[in-house]
Formats: C-alpha cells, structure tokens, sequence
C-alpha cells in the first residue's frame, strides 16, 4: 500500500461509510468471508460504501494507492475473490434493498441484496427472478457469472431475465449498460461481470410464478448407476422445461436417514423441481420412474420462499468449501464406473453431480451474451464441505480427482460461479477461444489498466 496516513485520513473525512483497518475492533469480524478456506486473507483496508458514488471514490483511492481491489456483496465467492492479501475491499453489504414494479413485472436491485431479498420482494406479487440455492448468496456475484439455480430451464439464466445494470467503471465513471445503451459492455457484463465494474445496481424482468415448487428425491443403491443415468440421460432430450433434474452420487450419510440395504454406502440420487402447474406433475416426470425401482422416495410440494432458505443454514458462514464444474453432454460408462470407485473413498460431504442444462437456457445462442455453454446438456459438478483445515488436501484433491475423471467428456464452457482458482487457462475454459478476443478489445476499452483483475480475468 502506497496511500499515505494523510490520504487515509483525507479520503475518511469525504466517506460516510464504514472505513476500517488493521487493528480496528471490528476489523476480524469485517474481513471474514463465506468460505473459511479463503478466510485468512488480511485485507489493508475495508470499505462500505452507502451510494454508488462512495462506490466511485473507493475505487479511486484503490487505483491512487496501487491497492489491489477485491469486491463483495454476498462473500460466497468460490475462488476467494472476495478478499485480499494487502488491498481494498469495497463491502457492498451497505447496498442492500429489492424495490419491484408489479405492473412492469420488473425488480431494482442494489449491488448488496441477497438473494433471500429478491425472492421476497418478488414472491409478494406472484412474481420471481430465477435465481440461485441459498438465500444469502449475494445477487451480484450470482448474476454477473450468469446465475444457475431451480427454475432456469424454465424461466432461464439469471443473466437471462436481466435488463440494465448501472456500474462504476475503473476510472470512477457511473454508466448504464442494457440493450440500447452500451450494448457491448452489456453482452461481456453477462457471464464476465466482475472485469469491468463494480454493479451498484441491477434491473429484472420478473415472471409470474405461483410459489409452489413440486419435489422429488428417489435414491438408488450404486449397483444401479448405469440404468439410473441411462434414465437420466434419455429424459434430457424429453422432459419438460418445467422439470429441473440433478443426479448425485455420494454415500448414504447420514445413515439413519437411509433405509439399512444402503446406509453408508455409495448411493444414486435423482432429486427433481417441478415449477409447472400442479396438474401436470405426474405425466410431466413419469420418465425419471421409469428406470428401477429406488429404495427410498420422497415427493410433495413445498413453497418456494421455504425451499429456497431451506440450505441456508446448512450452508451458513464458517466453514470450507470447493466447487468445480464444467459442462458435458454425457458421462461414458467408463468414467461412471471410476466415479463410483471415488465415491467409495469419498470425505464425508463430497459429492459428484449431473445436473440437467437445456430448456429455456438453450433457447438462446450462445453467442448472445458472454456467459458460455448453452448448447450443453448437462453441468458436471464435484463439491466438498468439511470444517478442519487440516483436511483441506484430502477433501480438495477428492475433488479435482472427480474432475479429472470426466475430462474427456467435457464440452466448451464452464459456469463462472462453479470454478474454484484462477488463471489464463481456467478463463479460457470458462468463455471458450472463440469469445476471448472479443471479451479481451472490451476489457481494453473499459479497464485498459485491468484494475478489477480478481476475478476469473480477461487480460486487456
């Protein structure tokens, strides 16, 4: 940090926001974030801005300073871009609050809502903005890496359903990005947010939803994983858009909640959302019965405002985590065969899924936005949750082994959110080569600098 203790000084008095450093009482609790594997980062300094134009001059004294800028709303991000070694940290969390239009069927949304907020304020018009699975997520980091979560094969990507957004450029500057007013920055701003602004606002097009999602979980012993996914892989191309379909393979822990033939074991389960009408439920998922028969099934409806919060504590603050991803379009034999291996030794709390893609998230070309991998049929996923940093190795590397499995299944395109790490060849991955250029002439047009780099970057 090169800002002296007068610039420091300077830059409070012209701040009505929270300005905190090292040694300050509150400085331990302000610099935690979501994933404690990310959670012994000592930033410089911590802001929370109360406007867009505090947003500005934090930004400012970041770039005066040559502080490295990390930017939060709701700290869940999965490679630790929330925070950072010796820089800035521009907190959102001051940003919050949900304002929706029922007439326009439209949302406002500061750049510190939580997801729980937006579903809220929208559930109260009969209205929802297809969103992600834990209510404290923030919707900024959510949406800018293009926002998968219950009802996108229905409703679409979160980036799908967004109409403007307005943010702070690298040089201080409060523009507005949508369709008709820079359109560029809007089409890289969808899937590659994070290299161009900081969001301090984002505005929906919301949808009638009634509020009732209907659930599904049928559980398999692993004897049965190939008949289960051939199930699973044939209703892709069939099923409903109102159907949204995720394969897991883990073990059956904890046991009790298991019947005994498969407490403990490796196991397949096939959880279910349907966001249709109610009276199209059973013809619309006859297909996910007609592989054998599960030996534990559970299906009701259930509100969405409850579903939605139900993971919350479960995924609450403080404890370590690792996501990757990527999209295939099918997992060989093989490959099903060593991940039912892995699953035998898996940690307990890691898991391998298959989650179906297509619907409304296909009916867009790819090339419409920069977020990539639409024409995929299905996002591959390996996670871990465990506690004792001293298990980091074992959970992390069961993971990237999972990964390491299907890689020759794998098509073009990764969801941003899903990718834990950075580097050239992860962006690469993540956008595919066919859009860095592009993405690359806008990153030089609105961050030559490349003052917001943490994140899954574009070089300039």
């Amino acid at each position: 940090m090169t800002s002296t203790a007068a610039q420091l000084a300077t830059f409070k008095d012209g701040f009505t926001g929270d300005v905190i450093v090292p040694g300050d009482d509150d400085y331990d609790l302000a610099r935690r974030v979501w994933n404690t594997r990310w959670g012994d980062r000592r930033p410089a300094l911590i802001v929370r801005p109360r406007n867009a134009a505090e947003v500005a001059t934090a930004i400012r004294f970041g770039r005066d300073g040559e502080l490295q800028v990390a930017v939060r709303s709701g700290a869940h991000s999965n490679s630790g871009h929330s925070t950072v070694d010796g820089g800035l940290v521009i907190d959102l969390s001051l940003l919050r609050g949900v304002s929706v239009d029922p007439m326009a069927r439209t949302a406002r949304v500061n750049g510190g809502a939580l997801l729980g907020e937006l579903d809220i304020a929208a559930q109260a018009h009969g209205l929802v903005c297809p969103v992600g699975v834990v209510g404290h997520t923030g919707v900024a980091g959510l949406t800018l890496g293009g926002g998968i979560g219950r009802l996108q094969r229905n409703l679409g990507l979160t980036i799908d359903n967004l109409r403007a957004v307005e943010l702070i450029t690298a040089d201080g500057r409060l523009v507005r990005a949508s369709a008709t007013e820079e359109p560029e920055l809007f089409w890289g701003v969808r899937g590659a947010g994070p290299n161009f602004g900081v969001v301090t606002a984002f505005e929906f097009d919301l949808k009638p939803f009634g509020g009732v999602l209907y659930r599904g979980t049928l559980v398999y012993p692993a004897s049965q994983a190939h008949q289960v996914w051939a199930m699973v892989r044939d209703a892709a191309t069939t099923l409903p858009a109102a159907v949204s379909v995720v394969m897991t393979l883990g073990r059956a822990v904890p046991a009790s909640d298991y019947p005994r033939s498969v407490a403990g074991q490796p196991v397949v389960i096939v959880g279910y959302n349907h966001s249709g009408d109610a009276g199209s439920v059973e013809r619309d998922v006859a297909q996910l019965h007609a592989g054998p028969r599960p030996v534990l099934a559970s299906e009701k409806g259930a509100r969405y405002l409850e579903i939605q919060t139900a993971n919350d504590l479960a995924m609450g603050w403080g404890h370590r985590s690792i996501i990757e991803s990527a999209y295939a379009d099918d997992v060989s034999p093989a490959a099903l065969d060593a991940l039912l291996e892995l699953v035998e030794r898996a940690p307990d709390g890691a898991t391998f899924s298959m989650s179906l893609m297509g619907g409304a998230i296909g009916r867009m070309a790819d090339d419409a936005m920069a977020y990539t991998g639409r024409a995929a049929r299905f996002d591959l996923s390996a996670d871990s949750d465990w506690d004792d940093a001293s298990q980091d190795e074992l959970n992390m590397g069961w993971v990237r082994e999972a990964m390491s499995i299907v890689e020759p299944d794998l098509a073009v395109g990764r969801y941003a959110n899903g990718v834990s790490g950075s580097s050239a060849e992860l962006t690469r991955a993540i956008f595919g080569d066919s859009k860095m250029l592009r993405l690359a002439a806008l990153k030089r047009a609105w961050d030559p600098d490349n003052v917001f780099r943490l994140n899954h970057n574009i070089a300039p």
